[in-house]
């Protein structure tokens, strides 16, 4: 916030690195900063310098290589050792050196972490807190401290806690952030203790909170209600075990439902694209289901929901899922009834209000299909294909297929290889064309191309991005009925699924790889003859 009264503090660059599987380069540290930048939050921790090689260069490049507009860089540390002054202590050294305007420290406020883990006195830890503090305050930095186990510390010493927190306030820490290490707490009880802090210190608190119960997001809105003013959290909710606090889940629980304006600018709207824009980085596959940002958090599925949704979508939106950037979509199943047949053609551009025939035919059409283990809600494109064949009250393609075949030989090397030759007619011309791949359904992909790419230049572009294989639940062995869902682009990033569905796992390709051709043709404009 430009008066400083409320914090939002992303530390999805240290803490939330931490993730099992998660590994951040330089440069992908450097993308995520602009991203949560442009979200607007008021500080971004960037890491560790001097313990660890690579955050010390992200501190390095960051002076030339970020120009923040909202966010201020937080680097991140401990207080000095034991027995060490703080002007001494070589990692209190590598804080002050990066040129960092705020520094968080972290700090044991468990005594039994101080004995165990510090193998320290209860005192001495109380100067390292405040000799640290004092230290960097006096060299012209902002210090923020974590308390870290403090709830856990609460419960076995409280006095200890607070004269933790004591020490870093009177050592001049703007912020003390109470937090949550090990993700136990419940909401209730830890509103109770925020509130008996604030009493007992009147130091300006903060939270940090980690998801090992589920309760991340919840615990760090009820510490706001209990007075904080300092929220801590990751994107995507990133962290080691459970991971941390959702900070988007955060945001907008604050800024939306408490009418708090947490962050800088707009970026709020364009939440959703930034929380997916960092899944690209990180290379974690976005949770569909993550409230506000997910792509399914505003999907409506049941038959009964699309009736009242078709009269007010807000009957079953808890908000407008344009405030977060988000849509609201459709899916169209064996549990839709007419409402969402006609929702999801008008979603995909097709007004069915007037054409109550039409929209009983597709309906039962779907529900048919789903029930021999096609799924539409997760290939709009093999849908909207079945609703134009229905409008035009017959099937309409581009090309029609006389025969394809597969042939896979392994040689005398060792090699597998695959040949497939496909005979269809387009635009009144047979046409016989042979593929060769590294497994069937490429070499299919690939004849099918050489057969169409003359009559149609624009496949050239046709990229197969995903193909996903499910052998279908109460079906066994070999003879199994297999589900195949392909995901296509035209290059341009435009992408459209498409279902096959056949006890053999090539045919089923094939029905979805043949969909996916003539879907991307519409796309290009090409209408069927």
């Amino acid at each position: 916030m430009p008066d400083d009264q409320f914090h939002v503090y992303d530390t999805t660059l240290r803490d939330g690195a931490q993730q099992e599987g998660l590994n951040l380069t330089v440069a992908d540290k450097l993308v995520i900063a602009r991203h949560l930048d442009r979200l607007g939050v008021g500080f971004i921790e960037g890491g560790w310098p001097g313990a660890i090689p690579k955050d010390t260069e992200f501190f390095r490049r960051a002076q030339t290589e970020l120009d923040l507009r909202y966010a201020t860089l937080a680097v991140f540390g401990s207080t000095r050792k034991a027995g060490v002054k703080a002007a001494d202590d070589p990692q209190v050294a590598a804080l002050r050196e990066s040129r960092a305007p705020v520094v968080t420290l972290v700090a044991k406020s468990h005594d039994r972490h101080v004995r165990l883990a510090l193998r320290t006195t209860l005192d001495e830890n109380l100067a390292m807190i405040a000799d640290t503090v004092r230290h960097l305050c006096a060299e012209g930095q902002r210090v923020f401290l974590d308390a870290e186990h403090f709830f856990d510390g609460y419960r076995s010493n409280p006095a200890y806690a607070l004269e933790c927190v004591r020490a870093a306030a009177e050592a001049g820490a703007d912020v003390i952030a109470l937090c949550d290490t090990n993700g136990g707490m419940l909401p209730s009880e830890l509103g109770d203790v925020v509130r008996e802090v604030t009493l007992a210190t009147q130091a300006r608190l903060g939270i940090h909170c980690h998801d090992d119960t589920g309760c991340g997001v919840a615990n760090t809105l009820v510490a706001v209600e209990a007075g904080v003013s300092h929220v801590q959290g990751t994107a995507n909710g990133y962290g080691e075990r459970a991971g941390n606090a959702n900070l988007f889940s955060v945001v907008a629980g604050l800024q939306l439902k408490k009418g708090l304006g947490v962050l800088d600018g707009d970026g709020i709207r364009e939440m959703s694209r930034i929380a997916h824009a960092i899944s690209e980085v990180t290379n974690v596959t976005p949770d569909t289901h993550q409230p506000y940002v997910g792509v399914s958090a505003f999907a409506h599925k049941a038959g009964l929901h699309a009736s009242a949704v078709r009269v007010d979508p807000m009957l079953y939106q808890h908000i407008d899922p344009e405030r977060v950037g988000n849509d609201m979509r459709m899916l169209v199943s064996d549990m839709a009834g007419r409402a969402s047949v006609e929702l999801k053609g008008r979603e995909l551009g097709y007004d069915l209000s007037g054409d109550k025939e039409v929209i009983g035919r597709v309906t039962d059409k779907v529900k048919e299909l789903e029930a021999r283990g096609y799924s539409f809600e997760a290939a709009d494109a093999s849908f909207e294909l079945l609703l134009r064949d229905e409008l035009a009250g017959e099937r309409r393609r581009h090309f029609t297929v006389e025969s394809w075949r597969v042939i896979v030989e392994r040689r005398a090397d060792g090699a597998v290889t695959s040949e497939a030759t496909v005979r269809l007619t387009a635009k009144g011309e047979r046409v016989v064309a042979v593929g060769e791949g590294n497994g069937p359904v490429n070499a299919l992909d690939k004849a099918l191309r050489v057969a169409l790419e003359q009559t149609f230049p624009e496949l050239a572009n046709l990229e197969l991005a995903d193909f996903k294989v499910r052998i279908l639940e109460g079906s066994h062995g070999t003879g199994a009925v297999t589900r195949v869902l392909i995901e296509s682009g035209d290059g341009a990033g435009d992408m459209w699924s498409t279902v096959g569905v056949d006890e053999n796992i090539i045919a089923a390709s094939w029905h979805a790889l043949e969909e996916a051709v003539s879907y991307g043709l519409l796309k290009a404009g090409r209408e069927p003859d």
